[in-house]
Order: C-alpha cells, then sequence, then structure tokens
C-alpha cells in the first residue's frame, strides 16, 4: 500500500523579529517591518536539535552561591540608581541613544571608575581610533592604568582580547561598527549584528563579566538593529538629551535586575558629564519667581519627583489665525487648557498669540502639570504674577474641575524641600499631614484654583 508523503512548503520569516510564514509577504505581521521576509528553505518535518552531554550538571538551588549575582557598583550614582545598585556580573547593558547625545562620554567616564576600584576595564571602540578616545580620557579625567583601550572592528579580534585580559568589566562603542569575517553582510547589517551580540553575550555569560554595549537608534527613537538583540540582553538603557542643552536623562526601558521606573539625571559639559543629585536647580528659575506667566510644578518621572516650571507669553495677535508654539509641552494639551479657561474661568485668551515653555530643557508630559500650565497662562494673560513661593498639582477636566494624580503626597514633600510654601492640590485628592512651614490649598475647579493663585485686576 502507498503512502503519500506531503511535500514540505517553502518557509519564511522575519530578519528583525523572527515571525514565520507560508508564503511572502511585503511587510511583517508582527513588527510590521518592510521588505524584512526572507525564504528559509523548507519547513523540518521535526525538530532539528538532538540531546547532547550538558556542559554544566544541574545544581540545587539551594547550592547556588547568591553572591556570584551581587551588584557592583560603577561610582557614577545615577548610572547606579537606573542599572538598580550597579553591575550585576554576566549581566549585558544595552546603552541606545541619538548620536552626540554624550553616550561614549559616559561610558569612558564609568570605565576609568571601575578601574580605579582595581578591576581591569577593557574598552573596546569601533567608531573613533584609540587617539581620539585618549584626547577624550584626558579632556574628562578618566585616564587610568586600569583601562585598557582596544581599537576593533573584528568580532574575532575582540573576542581575543577577553580571552587575553580576562577584564572585570567590557564596554563595546559601538555593536554597529563590530562585524564578524564568518557572516555575511556589512557591519550594521541585521546579520551582522544578530551574530557579534549574540557572540558577546556568551562570553559574558560564560566569563561572569558584565558588559555594556552602545546601540544607536533611528529616527523614530528606537533602537537600531534587529529587535532580537534587546531580547537577548538583560537592560537596555536610553539615554536622551536635546541638542542645544545640557541636561540628559538616563531611562530603563528593560530590566531584568531591577525596576524601569528610576531616571538618572546629568549634565554634560566641556569637562565631561556629571551626574545631577538634585536637578531642581536645572528646572527652575528663581529669578523669574515675580514675573508673570511663570508657574511651578511637581512632576513624577517614574519614582523620581521632579520640579518644572512653565512658562507663558500672551500677547495681542495681529493675525487672522493667533500663533500658538509650545517648547517641552504636548501642544494639544495647551489648546485643551486654552479652550477650558476661555470657556469655564473667563480669561479671554482666543484672539492672542500664546507661547509655552519649560526652563532647562525639561518635557512635561503628565496630566498633573495642567494646573501649573493653566495658572501660568493667566498669570501672563492678566499681567499678574503667581503668588510667590507656590506651586500647583492636578489634572484639569473639560468641565473645569480638577482632578487628583497619583503620588500626591511624595509631590508635595518635594515642593517643601525645594522651600515652596503653598501647594495647590484638587480637593478630592487624599492628602496626608502637610510638611512644615508649607500651606495646602484644596480646590476643586480652575475657576478657584486662578482666582486663589492669580490676583486678577
Amino acid at each position: 500500500m502507498a503512502t503519500s508523503s506531503r511535500t514540505a512548503k517553502p518557509a519564511y520569516h522575519c530578519t528583525e523579529c523572527g515571525w514565520s510564514a507560508v508564503k511572502w509577504v511585503g511587510r511583517c505581521g508582527e513588527c510590521q517591518a518592510w521588505g524584512t521576509v526572507v525564504e528559509a528553505g523548507a519547513a523540518p518535518a521535526g525538530p532539528a536539535t538532538r540531546a547532547t552531554a550538558a556542559t554544566t550538571p544541574a545544581r540545587r538551588i539551594g547550592e547556588i552561591e547568591p553572591t556570584a549575582a551581587e551588584r557592583r557598583p560603577t561610582g557614577v550614582a545615577e548610572f547606579d540608581r537606573v542599572l538598580g545598585g550597579g553591575l550585576v556580573p554576566g549581566a549585558v547593558v544595552l546603552l541606545a541613544g541619538e548620536p552626540g547625545v554624550g553616550k561614549s562620554t559616559l561610558l569612558l567616564d564609568v570605565a576609568a571608575r571601575s578601574a580605579r576600584g582595581g578591576r581591569a576595564v577593557l574598552y573596546v571602540t569601533g567608531e573613533e581610533s584609540a587617539g581620539q578616545v585618549r584626547l577624550r580620557a584626558e579632556r574628562i579625567g578618566a585616564l587610568d592604568s586600569g583601562l585598557l583601550l582596544a581599537a576593533e572592528t573584528d568580532l574575532g579580534a575582540v573576542l581575543a582580547h577577553i580571552e587575553s585580559e580576562d577584564p572585570a568589566l567590557v564596554m563595546v562603542d559601538s555593536i554597529q561598527t563590530i562585524a564578524s569575517a564568518a557572516v555575511d553582510g556589512t557591519a550594521g547589517g541585521i546579520s551582522q549584528v544578530r551574530e557579534v551580540a549574540s557572540a558577546l553575550i556568551q562570553a559574558a555569560k560564560r566569563q561572569g563579566f558584565p558588559m555594556v554595549l552602545v546601540g544607536h537608534v533611528t529616527r523614530e527613537g528606537t533602537v537600531a538593529g534587529p529587535r532580537l538583540v534587546e531580547h537577548l540582553v538583560d537592560v537596555v538603557c536610553q539615554f536622551e538629551g536635546e541638542q542645544h542643552s545640557q541636561l540628559r536623562m538616563l531611562r530603563a526601558i528593560k530590566n531584568r535586575f531591577g525596576s524601569v521606573d528610576e531616571v538618572g539625571c546629568f549634565q554634560l559639559l566641556d569637562s565631561g558629564i556629571e551626574g545631577v543629585a538634585d536637578p531642581s536647580g536645572l528646572f527652575l528659575s528663581r529669578e523669574g519667581a515675580h514675573v508673570a506667566g511663570t508657574c511651578a510644578t511637581i512632576t513624577i518621572d517614574g519614582k523620581r519627583p521632579l520640579p518644572a516650571e512653565i512658562q507663558a507669553l500672551v500677547a495681542p495677535s495681529a493675525l487672522s489665525n493667533p500663533r500658538r508654539a509650545t517648547s517641552g509641552i504636548d501642544s494639544s494639551r495647551v489648546a485643551m487648557i486654552l479652550a477650558v479657561l476661555q470657556r469655564r474661568v473667563g480669561v479671554a485668551v482666543a484672539a492672542d498669540d500664546v507661547y509655552v515653555s519649560t526652563i532647562g530643557g525639561a518635557r512635561v508630559t503628565e496630566p498633573a502639570a495642567d494646573v501649573a500650565l493653566a495658572l501660568a497662562l493667566a498669570s501672563a494673560r492678566e499681567d499678574a504674577p503667581v503668588r510667590d513661593g507656590l506651586v500647583a498639582i492636578g489634572e484639569v477636566a473639560l468641565s473645569g474641575a480638577i482632578r487628583p494624580v497619583t503620588g500626591m503626597g511624595q509631590r508635595v514633600a518635594e515642593a517643601a524641600r525645594l522651600g515652596f510654601t503653598e501647594v495647590l492640590i484638587p480637593a478630592a485628592a487624599s492628602m496626608p499631614t502637610a510638611p512644615a512651614g508649607v500651606t495646602v490649598h484644596a480646590v476643586s475647579t480652575l475657576r478657584d484654583a486662578v482666582e486663589r493663585a492669580v490676583p486678577r485686576g
């Protein structure tokens, strides 16, 4: 009796995320990337991998020493804060950011501080020559005899350096510049980045040293290269900052060893990069406290309360469509607050040009800044300063009501630490005992907030 055999159909997979399909499509159904679906050959009838001899025997969990995974501080407090306390042996960190944001400067500082602690640190540079890195290290004070520098773009040479030097920490700047001779494609391509990442991660896990990989970002702000790299590494950090601002923010997008709710603040200077433990001086301009159109608020970025100062300018417009310009705050949010002020409070701003900006390059995205934004606009329209020492917290609804926000106690405590004496909060918020020297005003509507905070002539 003849048996029929099914012909294996060619399979297709996405080189970006690994999604598979039985026929070719121009766009991946998983990551929505164009032109990444390629033919992988005939689908196997069963699993191709068979059991082999284990390299290391399985151990009881109680026999494993917990000290093998203890964190090691890097010496940069803000970097350690985002990592959760330091680098874990064998962990691989991917640091992503736009060109020129300061990734290399930060890692060179971290490498030098770690080397001063008596540990050998290997810094692999593929984008710059060894002489260029030496000049930067001298400029930022990152020279140390324990810091080893290798200018390599070949993966085999990088692995040879790791084997011969046996470092306690490895930095690779950047993963897009390293290529393997055993894989087709140019450096930075999908196949090359996948091979380089897999080989370096395997070396870090096998020898038990932490590794930091530098990665570039695309125009959309995502990490360049295959998404598989983000899944392979243990920690993914995003380094952000405006080109014309000294402020830099470090955030953890993924962290297998800690929280992703922490944010680190840095200041990029000519002498290097410095961590800012108290960034209030960057976001507040106390000399403008008595100027109309200025109001402060307390935002929460992750778990960290950060002050933000919102400035507004309202001027008569000569245009049929008044100008609306914003910086550091969402323009649609400004348009909504202007409509609520016009309709619910009676502040006439429809025929005026409106300009809104934040101080120090801060980006305000959460609704907790709505009341401060509204008070700054009302203050600018009436040309009357907001009450001295006042900070406003709360979300504004379309009805004109002020809605509560999370972390109210933490925000008020931060306002008291910064020296504010009055805090405007939603009446519906559950508020603990106010700190000494701080008067808390509970308001239920935006009209009440404007009348209390901005004297109208």
